[in-house]
């Protein structure tokens, strides 16, 4: 591990590979960098400095090397660092040639790498006596300068391994590198150097990034070998992501390929693949820095985890009116049919099967609907009511099955989610399912075969996770044999049947029904109670109304009378008052008294006056003598 301390201010650390004469340069120049990096100097050279850099390495951590000559060409070629070489300018060949020439007529450059062909037109208009030779290794310099001296040169300007082997030689050794070409090496290091940590740190939050994402991810150059490959794709394909870095991805994993994208630098988004046992969603996008495509990048995502977080966001971005309100223990009322009915429901909110419910207008099917989503396991999602009655056909269709942008004159732009995926993950109920068109019926049907919906001006389907409850007033068998069902839908629909009982047959539930309808009326209001006087006057003909419009025509009943509540809570109403404001209940001549012979209903009269004789005297229209009678007689 790196010692930190060592880099100061996070300075640069640069190494100054040089022997002889350029590590005097070095130490004559170094100093003054001690601000802008951390500059060590490396009096070694070759397999020496390649060993004493990798030290530095693996104990402080090195940016950059600085070397010239043969030497910076062999650490260039056995580095993996950025290896910046002190280069030959014109003004330092000027200056090595003047001084040389006050030394010897004949002179010579030796340089590494390369000759310099500038340098020939510039001896035959100076008429210098100069030859020039490169040379690659220290061996090729040793012979190079032994040559020379035997043709009578005198002096050689060159690196410092080339002076050394001059002045070794007798000859005058004249080194070629100034101080302004050292200090621009460094400069170079040091810009270098800096350019590379932002280009480290950049590439370090990228790697963070990739490393948390769930997406595999894999960029390559345009070679297709691999440069990144995140957690989340060695999972994938079962492999050690180091162990695939610099390969080709063609090699690592043909189905993912990036020939074309490279060739072509196309874009393909979407794209649907089978890798071993999992169908995944690929998207291959070219790479390009500055306008030049540089590589590629594929990512790959599993379609479970694209269908995972489809349904959270369908049900956390679910609208607030699709919420069911009621709950099974909230439906007020022990007769007998509402409890078996109850019970029944709550055996069916333990599955995920579709209910039929069946009453009559005003029965209360969607509270029961609304209290078999709330005990289900789907009681956190969305709830979605519609009655298929209330809608002409086409509005109807694009309401259930939602359009696309331009799907018809007048849509809405950019489209429109449906019901059913409004629905997703939750339930749907389908009130009046009986009144559905034939043609909107055949739609339903493959949704509740296919479990996905198409949109109106769709091609691709939409996969859909809802439970159906429908309900209907209607007799669907005799809509069957009268062509006005489909058959194949009612057999989709009636697998879990639920009857609601009439309020006629529940005539016990009247008095509670009556008063928790008579609280939230007057609540809405703004006053309390529960009209306790009118109700007991008014029981009487209820218990014997027929009650056609069931539970919605008693709320209708007690709002009304609710309105004309104040001064009548301590005492009962005018008679008269009474029949003009409920006249449904009055429409036989005679009162709707039970026939005191009947002990059913005499018994059914003491329920709803709470067991107070006197007040079911009043209503029976007996005295308290003839009631102790009855009653007596039949005991």
């Amino acid at each position: 591990m790196p010692d930190q301390s060592v880099r100061g201010e996070d300075r640069p650390v640069i190494l100054a590979v040089g022997f002889s004469r350029l590590k005097e340069v070095f130490r004559v120049i170094v100093p003054s960098y001690a601000a802008q990096a951390d500059v060590h100097i490396v009096d070694r050279g070759f397999d020496d400095a390649l060993a004493e850099i990798r030290r530095y390495q693996q104990t402080r951590g090195v940016d950059a090397v600085v070397a010239a000559g043969s030497n910076g060409a062999f650490l260039r070629r056995h580095l993996a660092l950025p290896v910046i070489l002190v280069t030959l300018t014109g003004f330092d060949v000027l200056n090595a040639l003047a001084t040389a020439r006050r030394s010897a007529r004949r002179i010579a450059l030796i340089s590494h790498g390369t000759t310099h062909p500038e340098l020939i037109e510039f001896k035959q208009h100076f008429g210098l006596e100069l030859e020039h030779y490169a040379y690659e290794t220290a061996a090729d310099a040793e012979r190079r300068v032994s040559a020379l001296a035997g043709r009578g040169v005198g002096a050689i300007i060159g690196p410092g391994l080339v002076t050394d082997l001059a002045e070794q030689a007798g000859l005058a050794g004249i080194f070629v590198y100034s101080r302004a070409s050292v200090e621009q090496a460094l400069d170079s290091a040091i810009e270098i150097s800096r350019i590379g940590r932002i280009e480290a740190a950049r590439r370090e939050r990228l790697d963070t990034i990739l490393q948390q994402l769930e997406e595999g991810v894999v960029a390559v150059d345009m070679d297709e070998r691999v440069q990144s490959f995140n957690p989340a794709m060695a999972r994938l394909l079962g492999v050690d992501a180091d162990a695939v870095e610099g390969r080709r991805l063609s090699q690592v994993a043909s189905q993912l390929a990036l020939h074309d994208t490279l060739a072509h630098g196309v874009t393909e988004l979407g794209g649907v693949q089978r890798i071993g046992n999992r169908t995944v969603v690929t998207n291959r996008i070219p790479i390009r820095e500055q306008g030049v495509q540089t590589g590629a990048v594929v990512t790959v995502q599993d379609s479970a985890t694209i269908q995972r977080v489809d349904r959270s966001l369908r049900s956390t971005n679910k609208p607030r009116q699709f919420a069911a309100r009621y709950e099974l223990d909230g439906i007020i009322g022990e007769s007998q049919p509402l409890r078996e009915a109850r019970t029944l429901a709550a055996q069916y909110a333990a599955t995920d099967t579709t209910v039929l419910i069946l009453g009559e207008s005003g029965t209360g099917k969607e509270l029961l609907a609304q209290g078999i989503h709330n005990a289900s396991a789907r009681r956190g999602h969305a709830f979605v009511a519609l009655n298929c009655g209330a809608f002409p056909e086409s509005l109807l269709e694009s309401e259930l099955f939602g359009f696309e942008e331009g799907a018809f004159t007048g849509s809405r732009r950019g489209g429109k989610p449906g019901l059913f995926e409004s629905a997703h993950t939750g339930t749907i109920f389908l009130d009046e399912i009986g009144e559905m068109p034939l043609t909107l019926q055949t739609r339903l049907l493959r949704v509740l075969q296919e479990h996905e919906v198409i949109r109106l001006g769709a091609t691709q389907p939409t996969p859909v996770d809802v439970r159906v409850i429908a309900a209907t007033h209607r007799d669907l068998a005799a809509a069957v044999a009268e062509g006005a069902f489909r058959q194949d839908l009612y057999y989709r629909i009636n697998i879990l049947r639920l009857d609601v009982p009439p309020l006629r047959e529940r005539l016990d539930d009247l008095p509670a029904l009556a008063r928790s309808i008579a609280g939230r009326a007057l609540a809405r209001q703004g006053r309390t109670g529960a009209m306790p006087a009118m109700l007991e006057q008014v029981m009487p003909y209820c218990g014997a109304y027929h009650w056609p419009g069931n539970i919605r025509e008693l709320e209708n009943l007690i709002e009304r009378l609710a309105i004309f509540a104040p001064g009548f809570e301590s005492g009962p109403m005018d008679q008269q008052r009474l029949e003009r404001l409920v006249p449904e209940l009055f429409s036989d001549a005679t009162p709707p008294r039970p026939a005191v012979d009947d002990i059913d209903a005499i018994h059914r009269v003491l329920a709803q006056c709470g067991g107070n004789r006197s007040a079911a005297c009043r209503q029976l229209g007996i005295s308290r003598s003839t009631l102790w009678r009855r009653l007596s007689g039949a005991s």
